[in-house]
């Protein structure tokens, strides 16, 4: 097991015997371990605890009521993971009632830094970097990097998942038009 993953040992105490993901996934070709359960389309999504950009912990609770699109990326410091994020953020600027939340372990100040530089203020960007929680919680842990993989997760009103994708190249996007294609049969 990364030793990094020990880090958020505490939060999650059977960490060294959490699930590993039964998803393919690939970095730069090669094979990756996702740790934690992968969710599927259907189940009840769990709840987590994540980081807004004020330090302040944030969950799926505070959105109650409210669809939400979770785009999920390692590194706001790639081009890849910018460009998903201006792509999600110009997305959420024509959707209504819908929480667009951009996860991923970089600290709190570096996803600001970004957005504010780059003008995006229609997703909410959170981080994992603490605890791991969501990425233990919906299997998106890459375990060699600590690092989230690349997904998109749609939950519907009722905190019911209705589209998960599982990026299978991490250094690729995620398929745009699949996920509004479900957003939309939500909404």
């Amino acid at each position: 097991m990364t030793v990094h993953l020990f880090i958020c040992y505490k939060k999650h105490p059977n960490i060294l015997n959490m699930e590993k993901n039964k998803t393919k996934v690939t970095f730069k070709g090669n094979p990756v371990t996702l740790v934690g359960k992968e969710v599927s389309q259907g189940e009840k999504a769990p709840d987590f605890t994540v980081l807004s950009s004020g330090l302040e912990p944030v969950s799926l609770e505070s959105y109650k009521g409210k669809v939400k699109v979770i785009a999920v990326y390692p590194s706001i410091d790639t081009g890849i993971c910018q460009a998903q994020n201006r792509r999600f953020n110009q997305e959420a600027d024509k959707l209504k009632d819908v929480a667009v939340l951009s996860i991923s372990v970089d600290l709190p100040f570096a996803q600001s830094r970004f957005c504010a530089a780059e003008g995006l203020n229609s997703i909410v960007t959170l981080s994992d970097h603490k605890n791991l929680d969501f990425g233990l919680k919906y299997g998106f842990v890459i375990e060699e990097l600590r690092l989230l993989s690349r997904g998109t997760i749609i939950i519907d009103k009722e905190d019911k998942i209705r589209y998960v994708e599982y990026v299978p190249e991490v250094t690729q996007e995620p398929d745009y038009e699949k996920a509004l294609k479900a957003l939309k049969e939500v909404l």
